[in-house]
């Protein structure tokens, strides 16, 4: 049986193993850390591969800072924690579809390279915007001053310093853009072909984060900036200017013709049908349809209009409480063809008849959505920092737990542009989970079926504020909260609606997995034999079950359930997809009846098993019953 690895995705051996399909002659070997020979790219067979054109000059356009490399390399490199359940700070768990993850997104992002490879709609994110204050990302990015100034180029071919880079001067915004750098490679990932990411951000570092996303989502996928006009009453510090919006930038993983979706028209003003330099035809109108202003009775057939519009009745028509009762047909100069007459009344088109001129005209009940402007203010039913601080403080009976949070009706603005039912919308800088509650409202005002999925770092809140003495330790205990508070409130205001409010709740943490597991070569065999386990002691069953689904890229909210066979618990996720026994010595009849439900993956640990033979026992059972199943043990 396959032993699993228990390690993020390999994503940089992925992209050499594409290149590689592509242009096979350019394969060679080199040796790794460990002495072990791997397969890799000669860069020189590439170049020429590819033409090796030269540059008229070695000078080109690029963007880079001190770090770049290094952000760039932390992004692909591997690693082995994980993401344990947490069911008691969860809500709904066996049937919700929402996640909340605590921990660095960093790490997280990388853990959910499989599951969610290629699988989110929407993510938007509100990064540090590095006043100074709020970047507290302690990314392995760090560098002594020779090797900072040595990456900037400020030592030559000889080793002699160029010019001398103070302490001071620092890596101010080189390290804000590692952050954002190599989260925003693993974010790409995730996005569906037809997804889009939109970035709040402020003056601080715009002009920077742009050049990054142009590299990491390409320029020609840049939509556009849009100005939220975030405060009505701006802070009165600057000498110079008084800061009232900040910006909202927008990419698409890869351009589409997709037609993005603001506010709907809401005037019921009324339209004439007719246009006078248009040629004469006949429109046919059907019973029951055409409202009238007319008193009830009869009309017949004839002449009608006014001075300025030739209009022809061809059929007699009766007017019943206000609606002409018989099909009938009208001869004049009309802006519609029939088709297009048959077609707005099959969308909710009011027609009418009000007149004696028998002049009809329409009202429009359903306007299609216009194309958003980049101005997000008031006009388009977006509220103020200001206004979603006093909606959050009154969610938690009149008690102000955070600063500054985004309003709903901001990201809901957002998700209305593109999201459409059951699309996975992201926020991996969750704060006071906004991007939740705003899915959740949208979903009830809608009844549609969005997930979304948060990720926040723990920061621990001032032991000395009102909020810690309310029992939340950290930022995402007051995200979870509003999460749970928000959920009931929109439950109450629309209790018709099978809304999801529901969320599972993880953390991330180091591997389930002693360090036996992963450098089981310098232990000898006698020794192995003699360990319990290698797995944690303070580890259970769901633990295990959601490593494994992370490491065979099964998303993390399908549906879960439990049950006895014999004296094992066994564990069955989304119906067969993959069921798990962590049992030990798991007797040979359970091992059947797992295997007659053919499950696509069945997953075991290794010490479930008394000894080799009993291993190739198992595997000969689901090669007779389950041939198709795929078995791994931990």
């Amino acid at each position: 049986m396959e032993k699993m690895e228990m390690k993020t995705k390999d994503v940089l051996n992925e992209k050499i193993e594409r290149i590689l399909e592509l242009f096979p002659e350019c394969s060679t070997e080199i040796k790794n850390s460990c002495g072990t020979l791997k397969r890799s790219i000669d860069f020189s067979k590439l170049k020429m591969c590819l033409g090796d054109l030269p540059s008229e000059s070695d000078e080109v356009y690029s963007f880079t800072w001190a770090g770049k490399k290094k952000a760039y390399i932390e992004s692909m490199r591997r690693i082995t924690k994980t993401l344990r359940p947490v069911k008691n700070k969860s809500v709904g768990w066996n049937e919700t579809q929402n996640i909340y993850i605590e921990g660095d997104n960093l790490d997280i992002l990388k853990l959910l390279q499989e599951s969610y490879f290629n699988s989110v709609r929407m993510i938007y994110i509100d990064p540090p915007y590095n006043t100074g204050s709020d970047f507290i990302y302690s990314d392995k990015f760090s560098q002594t001053i020779k090797e900072y100034n040595e990456e900037i180029g400020l030592y030559d071919n000889d080793s002699r310093l160029l010019f001398k880079n103070a302490e001071t001067n620092g890596r101010f915004h080189s390290d804000w853009c590692s952050m954002i750098y190599s989260r925003l490679i693993l974010a790409r990932n995730l996005l569906t072909d037809d997804g889009v990411i939109f970035i709040s951000i402020d003056d601080n570092e715009v002009e920077n984060l742009k050049k990054i996303c142009h590299e990491v989502f390409g320029e020609s996928n840049f939509i556009g900036q849009w100005n939220w006009y975030k405060s009505a009453t701006p802070p009165n510090l600057s000498k110079k200017i008084k800061k009232n919006v900040e910006y909202i930038l927008c990419y698409e993983k890869k351009y589409s013709s997709i037609k993005y979706k603001g506010l709907k028209k809401n005037s019921l003003s009324s339209n004439g049908l007719l246009n006078q330099t248009n040629k004469f035809s006949i429109l046919k109108f059907p019973a029951n349809v055409v409202e009238s202003g007319l008193p009830d009775g009869k009309y017949t057939a004839g002449a009608y209009g006014t001075s300025n519009y030739e209009i022809n009745l061809l059929d007699d028509v009766i007017v019943k409480n206000g609606i002409f009762v018989n099909n009938f047909r009208l001869q004049a100069k009309f802006k519609w063809g029939q088709d297009n007459l048959l077609k707005e009344i099959e969308n909710g088109t009011k027609i009418a008849i009000r007149t004696k001129s028998f002049s009809p005209s329409y009202e429009k009940m359903d306007y299609a959505p216009e194309v958003p402007p980049n101005l997000i203010d008031k006009s388009v039913n977006v509220d103020t920092t200001e206004q979603a601080g006093k909606l959050l403080t009154a969610l938690f009976d009149n008690i102000k737990v955070f600063d500054y949070p985004k309003p709903v009706d901001l990201i809901a603005y957002l998700i209305n542009f593109i999201c459409d039912d059951n699309d996975i919308v992201m926020d991996f800088f969750s704060g006071s989970a906004t991007t939740a509650h705003a899915v959740m409202a949208t979903n009830a005002a809608q009844n549609k079926n969005r997930k979304f999925i948060l990720v926040q770092l723990p920061e621990n809140v001032d032991k000395n504020s009102i909020v810690y003495k309310m029992g939340f330790e950290t930022i995402c205990d007051i995200g979870e909260e509003r999460i749970r508070r928000a959920g009931k409130k929109i439950k109450s205001e629309f209790m018709e609606s099978s809304v999801d409010i529901g969320f599972r709740v993880f953390k991330l943490d180091e591997t389930n997995m002693r360090d036996v597991y992963y450098s089981a070569s310098e232990y000898s065999q006698d020794l192995l034999s003699s360990l319990e386990s290698n797995v944690k002691s303070d580890r259970n069953d769901l633990d295990l079950l959601f490593g494994c689904l992370l490491e065979w890229g099964l998303p993390l909210s399908l549906p879960y359930a439990c049950e006895k066979i014999g004296e094992c618990t066994v564990h069955n996720y989304n119906d067969g997809d993959l069921i798990a026994c962590f049992d030990e010595n798991i007797p040979e009849s359970v091992i059947k009846e797992i295997a007659k439900k053919r499950p696509l993956r069945a997953v075991f640990r290794d010490s479930s098993f008394a000894n080799s033979p009993s291993k190739i026992n198992v595997a000969e059972i689901f090669k007779l019953l389950a041939p198709d199943t795929r078995v791994k043990v931990i």
